[in-house]
């Protein structure tokens, strides 16, 4: 057979006994013998014809084979049989497919069933066949991929991945400070320049803003003031020999510094203390309390004063220094009353700066506040 005649398709050619295909099976007519015989003709008009189907001239009479011969496309016209890569080349568009009957391509020719194939099989337990309005896509299985490495399951965990997180801010920072890396426009330069810059401007707000503590000088010629007002009614002046003792009330008259302040000085509280200068006995004590104080100035105040003091009788010390320096001024000759030595301590909580502040000064003689009338003991 000429190698120009010969079909490509290899389902028409014997030898495939086990073919389930319909085109390769034989469907002898009943009492039809087909055996071959040596003395008939071959009819050679294409090598698809089977010279021992030739049974009878009828083709309506002769049952449907795998064989082609020239009435098989009866009542069609006849065509010519193409073969080898002419059949690849021909289509839906451009004629007759001979593969349509096994690449599913298109609608079957093979009437072996008594129907042709749309090219559509139903998934088995589907009550009726959905028709196809296009190629069937074959389904394929995607193929398996690289199996996981331990670490890389690791790295999914919430523990890996919290590890790589640090391991990546370490790594930012180490490059960093070496210089391999910047954000952008924060260098190691640029954030020297803005840290110096930043420490200036803290700087100078504290230099403006933060309190000093102020000093305190007491007043050189009335050290202590008799009060008055309120404070002088409250606390009734009273000297005693049995028992011994003393109470009356008093100012300190302070001349405070707030020169070194750029803001307005704020006391949460001034409190303060008196101790005899010769004795070293606490005898008096006071409270400012809340007070405001303009800056850059030498404002006056006065801190009231509770003297009191008890003795064991009225030879003690502490309490003749304070009776000699009170007593009435016709009593004394010259009418000049002796001094009275003590010390001043204040202790202070200004706000702004953490904890109290103390001062101190002392006087050695100080006129007495307050005078006894004439008649006291």
């Amino acid at each position: 057979m000429d190698p120009d005649r010969k079909s490509a398709v290899s389902s028409f050619y014997g030898g495939r006994k086990g073919s389930f295909d319909a085109l390769n099976q034989d469907f002898p007519s009943p009492g039809v013998d087909y055996a071959p015989q040596s003395g008939r003709i071959r009819d050679d008009a294409s090598s698809f014809y089977n010279p021992e189907r030739r049974g009878s001239t009828d083709p309506l009479s002769r049952p449907a084979g795998a064989g082609y011969n020239s009435t098989s496309f009866y009542p069609g016209r006849e065509e010519p049989l193409k073969g080898g890569r002419d059949e690849e080349e021909t289509g839906p568009d451009g004629g007759w497919d001979v593969y349509a009957d096994f690449n599913n391509a298109g609608p079957r020719y093979s009437s072996a069933f008594g129907q042709q194939d749309t090219g559509y099989q139903s998934l088995s337990g589907t009550s009726k066949a959905v028709e196809s309005t296009g190629p069937v896509e074959l389904v394929t299985v995607p193929a398996l991929g690289a199996e996981w490495k331990k670490s890389e399951l690791r790295d999914m965990t919430k523990a890996g991945k919290r590890e790589k997180k640090a391991e990546s801010r370490k790594q930012l920072w180490r490059d960093w400070t070496r210089g391999n890396r910047g954000a952008k426009w924060m260098t190691r330069k640029l954030m020297v320049f803005v840290c110096f810059g930043v420490i200036v401007i803290i700087a100078v707000v504290i230099g403006v803003c933060l309190p000093r503590v102020p000093s305190f000088a007491l007043s050189n010629d009335n050290p202590l003031g008799n009060a008055t007002g309120d404070w002088g009614a409250a606390i009734p002046a009273k000297f005693s020999r049995i028992p011994a003792n003393f109470s009356f009330p008093a100012f300190a008259n302070l001349q405070v510094d707030t020169d070194s302040n750029y803001l307005p000085l704020n006391f949460k509280h001034l409190r303060a203390r008196i101790f005899d200068l010769q004795s070293g006995f606490l005898i008096g004590s006071g409270d400012l309390g809340h007070k405001t104080l303009p800056a850059k100035s030498f404002p006056d105040i006065q801190i009231p004063l509770n003297f009191t003091y008890v003795a064991t009788n009225d030879s003690d010390i502490t309490w003749a220094n304070w009776y000699n320096a009170c007593q009435n001024r016709g009593r004394v000759t010259g009418g000049k009353r002796p001094g009275v030595g003590f010390r001043l301590e204040l202790n202070m909580v200004i706000m702004g700066l953490p904890g109290s502040y103390g001062s101190s000064t002392q006087v050695a003689s100080a006129p007495c506040p307050i005078e006894l009338p004439s008649n006291s003991v």
